[in-house]
C-alpha cells in the first residue's frame, strides 16, 4: 500500500526553472536522448513513461530506489508512470559483466512478480489526474510464438550493433561468453517498450546507465517500425568517495523489504553515509528543497561532528521505505541502546532488528554478568570482566552493573534480550533462556 502521508509532503523543488534544471542538479541524469526535447517534453502535456524491473531476487534494494524516486519525481511533474515488472524478461535475465546468471523456476519468478509490484506501489501515486499503473511483460509477451517474434521483432535488429552493446561486448571478451538467451535479452527490452507506445503511448523509458544499450534499442525499434521518436534516460550508477560500492551493507545488498533489511538497519546504512558522500545522497534520495540540503552542507562544513545530514538523510529514506513510525522507532531504538532513551518502551520488532548485527550470546538469567561479557565477546576474560565492573562501565539495559557477583536477571526486553553494554559504545545482545 501506498502511505499517503510520505506521499503527501513529497514535491518537486519550485525553485527550479524547470524539471529538468532540478534533475540535473540532483545528479540524476548521466546520459539521454535529446536532451531539448526532453525538458520541453516534462513542461508540456503529460506523457507517459516507464522503468522496467526485473523479478532477479524477492526484493528491490537501493540500485532500484533510485529509479523508483525519478518515476515519481517526474509524476509530481504530471505525467503518468508505468511501473513494469519484467515476469518475463525475469525469466531470461539481463547480461550480467561476468558470467551468465542462473535462471529461476516460473513459480519463484511468479511469486517475485507479485513481491516487486507490492513495493513499486508504495512509491508512486495510483490515483488523481495522472495516476501510476503496473505492467508485467509476460502479457504480451507469453503469447507471442517464437516464429512471431522472429518475423515482427527480430527482423529489425542487426546483429553487428547488438554485439556493440556495452553489455554484450564485455560478456564476448569474458572467459564464459554470452548464451543466445541473454544476448537477446536487449530485444525483449525493446518489445517492452514498443508495446507500452502502442498501448499506453509511453514515449520515455528510464534506467540505469549500465542500461543503455538495452534502453536504446527500445528507442530504436520505436522509431523503424512506428516512425516516432521515443526518448530514454540513463541514471548515473552511484558509487561511494572512498571507491567502494554504494548499496552494500556487510557485504549485503541493501534491500527494501524489512525482512531482509530492518528498518534499523536501513537507518544505520544511511546514519554511516561519510561526509564526502551525504549531499550528494540527500539530492538523489529525498525531497529536501535545494535550500534545505544547501543548509545541511554548510553544517557539514561547519560542524562534521553533530552528523546532522547524516541524521537527516536516515531519517528521509527510513521513512521514504518504511514509513514515519519505523523511522521514528528506529531513531529511539539508536538513541535507547546507547543510554538516551527507554529501552523497555521498544517493541519486539524494533528490538529484533536493532540486535541483529550485535554479537550475541544464549545464557541463562542466573548467569553472572561477569561469564555474560566473556560469552559475548565483550571481555577477553573473567579477569577482564571483573576490571570493567570495577571500573563502572558496564551497564544490562542502560542500569549499571555495581559487582562482580550480580547475575544478568531475568529483566528482559520485548522478545526477551538483554542488551549488554561496555564503555560507551560496545554492545551485546543476550538472549536470555530458562
Amino acid at each position: 500500500m501506498t502511505d499517503s502521508t510520505v506521499l503527501a509532503r513529497q514535491a518537486n523543488d519550485p525553485t527550479f526553472p524547470t524539471l529538468w534544471d532540478e534533475l540535473q542538479w540532483r545528479g540524476l541524469i548521466h546520459v539521454s536522448t535529446d536532451a531539448d526535447e526532453l525538458k520541453a517534453l516534462f513542461e508540456g502535456d503529460p506523457i507517459t513513461y516507464y522503468c522496467g524491473f526485473d523479478p532477479t531476487a524477492p526484493s528491490l534494494h537501493l540500485g532500484n530506489l533510485v529509479q523508483l524516486l525519478l518515476l515519481r519525481r517526474i509524476q509530481l511533474k504530471g505525467h503518468a508512470p508505468l511501473g513494469l515488472v519484467g515476469g518475463s524478461t525475469g525469466l531470461v535475465g539481463d547480461p550480467k559483466p561476468t558470467a551468465e546468471r542462473t535462471l529461476n523456476d516460473r513459480e519463484t519468478v511468479a511469486e517475485w512478480v507479485g513481491y516487486l509490484g507490492s513495493q513499486i506501489s508504495k512509491f508512486l501515486d495510483f490515483s488523481g489526474k495522472n495516476p501510476a499503473r503496473l505492467v508485467n511483460n509476460l502479457d504480451w509477451t507469453q503469447p507471442m510464438s517464437a516464429i512471431d517474434f522472429l518475423r515482427e521483432i527480430g527482423k529489425h535488429f542487426r546483429v553487428g550493433t547488438m554485439l556493440k552493446k556495452d553489455a554484450v561486448s564485455a560478456r564476448l571478451n569474458s572467459e564464459s561468453g554470452i548464451s543466445y538467451t541473454e544476448f537477446s535479452y536487449q530485444v525483449l527490452q525493446a518489445l517492452d517498450f514498443l508495446e507500452l507506445y502502442r498501448q499506453y503511448g509511453c514515449v520515455l523509458q528510464t534506467g540505469g546507465s549500465d542500461q543503455w544499450g538495452n534502453l536504446t534499442s527500445g528507442t530504436d525499434l520505436i522509431h523503424k517500425v512506428e516512425g516516432v521518436s521515443a526518448h530514454a534516460i540513463g541514471t548515473p550508477l552511484i558509487t561511494n568517495s572512498d571507491g567502494t560500492k554504494f548499496g552494500k551493507s556487510e557485504g549485503n545488498a541493501v534491500w527494501l523489504d524489512p525482512n531482509l533489511t530492518s528498518p534499523y538497519a536501513m537507518y544505520q546504512f544511511w546514519l554511516n553515509t561519510l561526509d564526502a558522500d551525504v549531499i550528494d545522497r540527500l539530492k538523489v534520495f529525498t525531497f529536501l528543497t535545494r535550500a534545505e540540503i544547501e543548509a545541511l552542507a554548510a553544517q557539514v562544513e561547519a560542524e562534521p561532528a553533530r552528523r546532522e545530514a547524516q541524521r537527516t538523510l536516515a531519517w528521509q529514506v527510513t521513512a521514504l521505505v518504511h514509513g514515519d513510525a519505523a523511522a521514528d522507532a528506529v531513531v529511539a531504538a539508536s538513541a535507547a541502546l546507547f543510554g538516551n532513551g527507554d529501552l523497555f518502551a521498544l517493541d519486539a520488532e524494533t528490538v529484533a532488528g536493532a540486535t541483529a548485527e550485535l554479537p550475541q550470546a544464549h545464557i541463562s538469567a542466573d548467569t553472572l554478568v561477569t561469564s555474560a561479557l566473556v560469552e559475548s565477546g565483550l571481555c577477553s576474560s573473567l579477569s577482564d570482566a571483573r576490571r570493567a565492573i570495577q571500573q563502572g562501565g558496564v551497564s544490562i539495559n542502560n542500569e549499571a552493573v555495581a559487582s562482580e557477583t550480580d547475575v544478568v536477571g531475568d529483566r528482559t526486553l520485548a522478545g526477551g534480550v538483554s542488551i549488554l553494554r561496555r564503555g560507551k559504545k560496545t554492545l551485546a545482545a543476550l538472549i536470555i533462556g530458562k
